[in-house]
């Protein structure tokens, strides 16, 4: 299964969004250790030259359930800033989120079923005699709509086909609008402790390890590791 992972600096200060950059480029390098594609799909540079406030990454893989738990939580980093010489912090935390992939609407006749049935309502005894009207089912949503607008069948199948479309794209929007709200909410949610991984030092590459009883966290990260040892 696909996973869609948010790298966040939660609206901290540039020394965290320097963080998430370094922390994506090792997620991009560890990444083809499992035999996983990586995909950047969005990436919002921060203020700060070589930082970036968040970013948005496709993995895809057999083993990208494993990988993603071995990422996912605190990132907390240890060392000093490296743009005020004389703060006193050094340790700054970021977060990592899955986020809900999106289903696709892609529009295509061929997935579209219509059902013809009676007309209800205004129109006569005609209308009610003769089945003219026209649902039109998406069938990979369900979403449908109904067209009894005319005496033609034909008619009615193509306003039916028209809202539908129209329904389709509406709810694409809606979807786009609570991804959005769901990045906007990992803004808000960083845990500032209980690292899943801690790195140490302005060239990153020293990892801190981690409490024994992180067991699930563990075994993903060793995991790795003997993927790169081999």
């Amino acid at each position: 299964m696909d996973k869609i992972i948010q790298i966040t600096s939660g609206r901290g200060p540039a020394e965290c969004d320097w963080v998430v950059a370094q922390v994506l480029k090792k997620v991009l390098e560890e990444a083809p250790v499992y035999k996983i594609s990586a995909t950047v799909l969005h990436r919002e540079a921060g203020q700060e030259n070589g930082t970036v406030v968040s970013a948005i990454v496709a993995l895809q893989g057999k083993e990208v359930a494993t990988f993603t738990a071995s990422w996912l939580g605190t990132i907390q980093w240890i060392g000093k800033s490296t743009f005020r010489k004389f703060h006193k912090r050094k340790n700054w935390f970021i977060g990592i989120f899955e986020i809900e992939p999106q289903k696709a609407f892609r529009f295509s006749e061929k997935e579209i079923q219509y059902q013809v049935m009676r007309s209800s309502g205004a129109g006569g005894q005609h209308v009610n005699k003769v089945s003219s009207a026209v649902r039109a089912i998406h069938i990979p949503t369900g979403i449908s709509t109904v067209s009894m607008d005319s005496r033609s069948q034909h008619q009615n199948k193509k306003v039916a086909t028209e809202r539908l479309i129209q329904k389709l794209q509406e709810a694409e929007k809606e979807q786009y609008q609570n991804q959005f709200q769901q990045v906007w909410m990992n803004q808000m949610q960083i845990e500032r402790g209980n690292p899943i991984r801690t790195f140490e030092g302005t060239d990153f590459k020293k990892e801190k390890k981690e409490n024994k009883n992180k067991k699930e966290r563990q075994n993903g990260k060793k995991q790795i590791r003997d993927a790169i040892n081999r």
